[in-house]
């Protein structure tokens, strides 16, 4: 088992190298390619392509740094011209542009280094290709080989034409470091990592949904505008929501609290069991989030007491109508019925708000679940004695 996951170990790296290389591609070149969008495992390992058609396709070889050396003879050089030599059309001069992303670098001297943007050559490349070809008889290219010698001299040149090979590229470690880099223009100050986090997440959401096709690809023009978005959601003005609840497990998330006193004062009015999972939800996405905030100084203390203040405010003055009209001698059936509409209305209130910065429901939902744990709040007309019965509780 042991050996086994090793050895999967290079092949998880390398795909997902792939999946990170297609975000920094796309920052790199999304700017002077507005109308064309990025996809991955549509026509090759990364490609782009404008109006359906594919103008571009990338192969992405990654290996460890030990492993450096590559030559006419590669593996990696003969596996990638057969993908190619299969899908792409090599004797179509006009189709796509092919590119070779590799983390080792050409040998000096040989045919595929004569394919690198400043160096080329083709006519040398064409000569080195095809003496690899013929050199070796047999072993794991002979297929790709034998096929590239029967395209014929002219289909050849074509193929040659459209190959480029951009060798000595970045490893996977390097890639976060160069996708801050091409986000140097949108990085917010003082909460650059926070920002980042936000497009990583973003990005990953984006790779799942082209994996599983149910998306076809990226624009370059709505990545623009989403990173854009991300990044104002940093200013004075706005707060970034970075916990969705699509990421949150509700049933570990209902375990974790299960018997937190917010939870009980639920059960103390018979809320209905799935609105209270739904609650034990919102508690934690407002906790999480505010504790986000402020070890990120996007929120002030005296922010979130001032929010505190107003949602205490507004249930006195309702818990208050709420006492008068079961009158002090009601049964416990009253009280539950009572204390399960007081909580229903606040819940379905949709203020106060975070100030003007930020107007998601759950914040205000989860912070009185919040008030409720520290037993500021409650729903329950008998809530108070009963927590104190609790804290005495062995």
């Amino acid at each position: 088992m042991g050996k086994s996951s090793h050895n999967a170990a290079p092949s998880a790296l390398g795909y997902q190298h792939q999946t990170w290389w297609a975000l920094l591609e796309l920052l790199r070149l999304g700017h002077e390619r507005p109308d064309a969008a990025i996809s991955l495992e549509l026509f090759d390992d990364i490609a782009w392509e404008r109006h359906g058609t594919a103008t571009e396709l990338l192969q992405i070889k990654h290996h460890g740094k030990s492993q450096r050396t590559l030559t006419d003879a590669s593996v990696d050089v003969w596996s990638t011209l057969k993908v190619w030599m299969d899908t792409a059309v090599p004797a179509d001069p006009e189709g796509p542009e092919l590119m070779l992303v590799t983390t080792q670098v050409a040998s000096p001297g040989t045919g595929i280094a004569a394919l690198r943007l400043e160096t080329r050559d083709d006519d040398f490349a064409l000569s080195g290709l095809e003496m690899a070809a013929l050199e070796r008889a047999s072993g794991r290219t002979q297929e790709a080989r034998e096929q590239f010698l029967a395209l014929g001299p002219a289909d050849q040149q074509a193929f040659i034409s459209r190959i480029h090979v951009i060798d000595g590229s970045p490893h996977i470690d390097d890639v976060p470091a160069l996708v801050r880099a091409q986000l140097h223009w949108a990085l917010p100050t003082g909460h650059e990592d926070a920002f980042l986090a936000m497009v990583w997440r973003w990005w990953d959401e984006q790779a799942l949904a082209m994996l599983q096709r149910r998306q076809r690809g990226v624009d370059a023009s709505a990545a623009h505008v989403a990173v854009a978005g991300m990044r104002d959601q940093f200013t004075r003005a706005m707060l970034p929501t970075t916990i969705e609840l699509d990421e949150v497990d509700a049933h570990a998330v209902a375990a974790t609290y299960d018997n937190c006193p917010f939870v009980q004062q639920m059960q103390w009015v018979a809320y209905p069991p799935r609105n209270l999972q739904r609650a034990i939800v919102d508690y934690y996405r407002a906790h999480t989030q505010i504790v986000h905030w402020l070890d990120h100084a996007l929120l002030s203390p005296a922010e979130l007491t001032r929010f505190g203040e107003e949602l205490l405010d507004e249930w006195e003055r309702e818990f208050e109508w709420m006492e008068m009209e079961i009158g002090p001698a009601a049964d416990e059936s009253s009280k539950q019925h009572a204390g399960t509409k007081l909580l229903r209305q606040l819940m379905q209130q949709t203020g106060p708000f975070l100030s003007r910065r930020y107007h998601d429901a759950f914040l205000a939902r989860g912070q009185r679940h919040i008030l409720a744990d520290e037993g500021r709040i409650g729903w329950h007309a008998d809530f108070r004695a009963r927590l104190e019965r609790l804290l005495v509780q062995p």
